[in-house]
């Protein structure tokens, strides 16, 4: 009777650490790296990799005389896709405080002065993380085309 009570408390635990093991950070990144790495190689993206794993490309640095910080209201063109194109957001002009946005942003956005423009290449643990948002899945690596209007 033992050994029959056991084994479906074995099923369980087995599904719950395979369950587990599926929402390993250091896996989901890997994972998100090696696909954002595969959409820069098949869009002949010029991409710089930041320590972060924020992936991102420089069309233009822009003139400003300075880079926004977290406690920047910033003026801001974008369009926001998943790796399929798929968009999920846009603005044609949108005046957001920086230290507000996804950490992707938090990061991103700073390494360009005002009217600088490029693209940010998100994972998921920069974007939404394990939470579906707004038409967004879970774990979803995001692509960013922006243009940096401003810093007001």
């Amino acid at each position: 009777m033992r050994k029959i009570a056991f084994f479906p408390l074995l099923l369980v635990f087995a599904f719950v650490f395979w369950g587990c093991q599926s929402d390993d950070p250091e896996k989901i990144a890997e994972r998100d790296r090696q696909k954002l790495l595969k959409y820069i190689e098949e869009n002949e993206l010029d991409a710089i990799e930041h320590s972060s794993g924020l992936f991102y490309v420089v069309e233009r640095e822009g003139s400003g005389s300075v880079h926004p910080d977290l406690n920047s209201l910033i003026l801001i063109r974008y369009t926001g896709t998943l790796l399929d194109g798929t968009v999920f957001d846009s603005s044609n002009g949108a005046q957001l405080r920086l230290g507000g946005t996804i950490r992707g942003w938090q990061i991103g956005i700073p390494l360009f002065r005002e009217g600088g423009k490029g693209m940010l290449l998100i994972p998921s643990a920069l974007g939404y993380g394990t939470w579906a948002q707004w038409g967004i899945p879970r774990n979803s690596c995001l692509i960013f085309e922006f243009e940096l209007l401003g810093i007001l």
